[in-house]
Parts: C-alpha cells; structure tokens; sequence
C-alpha cells in the first residue's frame, strides 16, 4: 500500500487459496489486457476468457502467455467446454486444454442439460490433466433449484475434485444466487455457506451491491468472481472499508459516524 492506515483488514497475499478475485475478459484486446495488469495485476487471481470468447479472440496464444506471465491462473470459461460437449467432442476439448498448456479449466452445465452424475465423471477425469473450477446454477431466468440441490451438488464436486465450485449468477448478475433484480437470494446464500467450506466457494458478483453484500457477510477475503477488469480496484477498496458500502464494516466503533 503506498501509506499507513489503521483499521483496515488484513488481506490474503498471492499465491491466495482465498479471498481470491477472478476478472471476466469478455474481449479485451492485448493493450488492454497489458493495461489493466498494470494497474490491477496484484489484486487480480484467476483470469477467465469468458464463455466461447477464445473461439473469435485474435492473438489468443499472445494473451493466454501475457495472463500467464502475470502470475494469473487463467482458463476457458465453462460455457466453451459444454460448446463441446453438445457436438459429442470433448476429446477435441482435451487436445485445445493441452495446445494452449492451460493448467485450469471450467466444467459448467449452465447451458446445456447434463445428468449430475456425468458432471461428476467429467470432473475425475479432467481434474487429472487440470486443476477444475465447477461451476454449479442454470444460466436461465426462471430455473430454480432447491437450495439443499444447491449443497448436495457442491459438496459431491469437491469431493470429485474440484479447487473451487462457483456460485452462478451469470454476467448480468440477475440467475442464481440472485432474484432477476439483482438482489441476493438471502436464503439460499446463508444455507450454502452454513454446508460448504466458503474458500471452497466463488461467488458470481459482477455489480457493486452484489460484492459489497458477500462482503458484509463474509469479511474482506470472501472469493469474488466475474469481475469486470475496471472494477478490480473498486471491488479492493470494498474490501478494505475503503468505499461508502461497506465503509463502517472494519471500524472498531462500527456504530459511531462523528468523526472525533
């Protein structure tokens, strides 16, 4: 940090297994990509080239080198993978995971139907060439699943061998873990968290209120995921107390507003 402040929560360091921040590239091209690592590369951990992005992005050898470089964990995002597996070429899937020497990957069924226990089998058998990040949540408005569906999904692809499970909430932050307003499904979150590890757990929070709600709830190193590459200092100075949301979250007196 470039001064001294009092009360500011302690922050996990890089390598990080938590309080970990993962940013969404939904495009950006190389001099972007070098921006914001210049800016933000110390608080960034996981890099996801977002749903089938890889597949158009120009010079993607040069950016998944420059992330790497970086010191990013970086992978396709789960929606390339399940692009895969609906025209049956998962072995192709396989061979692009080792062209590109990527060391994670995502396996989601956001899109597509797949029975839970094929989700499983494909996280045994890809957690050998790659550390797998799941994902678990319909992309769908309007799909709901029971919150105990919720835990006994997330607890069964840990325990096949997954790093992290992410919470979905999609980019627009309206499915999932959120009511199509953007507002968090309080119950479902508090059952999650009272059943799964939460550094197991990403949670999906790509606006302001959505991360200053994990947050207030779970502290300054809850893993936050889908962030925007302009939001990542934004998203550190929530997690220091350091903007209005969550502000008075660190203090001492967390009830006194009279500056003294």
């Amino acid at each position: 940090m470039n001064f001294d402040l009092n009360q500011v929560p302690k922050r996990t360091v890089k390598p990080r297994t938590h309080g970990l921040t993962m940013v969404m590239d939904k495009g950006l091209s190389l001099r972007e990509a070098e921006d914001m690592l210049s800016v933000s590369g110390d608080y960034i951990d996981i890099l996801k080239l977002g749903f089938g992005t890889a597949y158009v992005t120009p010079q993607l050898d040069k950016k998944i080198s420059l992330y790497r470089s970086a010191g990013l964990a970086v992978y396709f995002g789960g929606t390339l993978l399940e692009a895969f597996l609906i025209r049956n070429q998962l072995e192709d899937y396989i061979k692009l995971v080792e062209k590109y020497k990527m060391e994670h990957l995502e396996i989601s069924d956001g899109s597509v139907i797949m029975p839970h226990e094929k989700k499983i089998q494909l996280i045994r058998r890809l957690s050998k060439i790659a550390t797998v990040i799941t994902e678990v949540g319909s992309k769908e408005e309007g799909i709901l699943i029971h919150p105990n569906v919720w835990i006994s999904m997330m607890q069964e692809e840990i325990k096949a061998g997954a790093w992290k499970v992410i919470a979905e909430a999609r980019e627009s932050g309206t499915v999932g873990i959120f009511r199509p307003s953007g507002k968090a499904h309080v119950v479902l979150i508090n059952k999650i968290v009272a059943k799964v590890p939460q550094e197991k757990i990403i949670w999906e929070t790509p606006s302001k209120s959505q991360q200053a709600y994990f947050i207030k709830l779970l502290g300054a190193n809850v893993n936050l995921g889908n962030i925007a590459p302009a939001d990542v200092l934004p998203l550190e100075t929530l997690r220091l107390g350091l903007r209005s949301d969550t502000f008075f979250s660190f203090l001492d007196n967390k009830n006194s507003k009279t500056v003294q």
